[in-house]
């Protein structure tokens, strides 16, 4: 959870808008079918039973969105499922704001 407020700092910081924030695949779905936001950044890892790069995939079956996926679980095989999802970028947790900064300038 501490992340998460770090990451929504970060993201006023640059200024950004936060539309929602969520724990699960299903949660991160409603609130991206809802708002339709022009970027999400994603956590592989969520609760319950579905990853970050199911809810991507999900997502982008209704929206066309950017997304930035934020991970402390980059090894190869989500590497490459996260990078099927045409993301803008995959960053490795612990990261700074430079690293945010530069995938967020990335965004179209």
């Amino acid at each position: 959870m501490i992340i998460s407020l770090v990451v929504e700092n970060m993201i006023k910081k640059l200024g950004h808008t936060l539309v929602g924030k969520s724990a699960s695949g299903e949660e991160a779905i409603d609130l991206a079918l809802e708002h339709k936001p022009d970027i999400i950044l994603m956590d592989i890892r969520l609760k319950g039973e579905m990853d970050g790069i199911e809810a991507v995939t999900r997502i982008k079956e209704h929206i066309d969105t950017d997304v930035i996926y934020l991970t402390g679980n980059s090894d190869k095989v989500n590497y490459d499922r996260a990078k099927a999802t045409e993301c803008i970028d995959l960053i490795s947790k612990p990261f700074t704001i430079g690293e945010l900064t530069r995938s967020l300038d990335r965004v179209k």
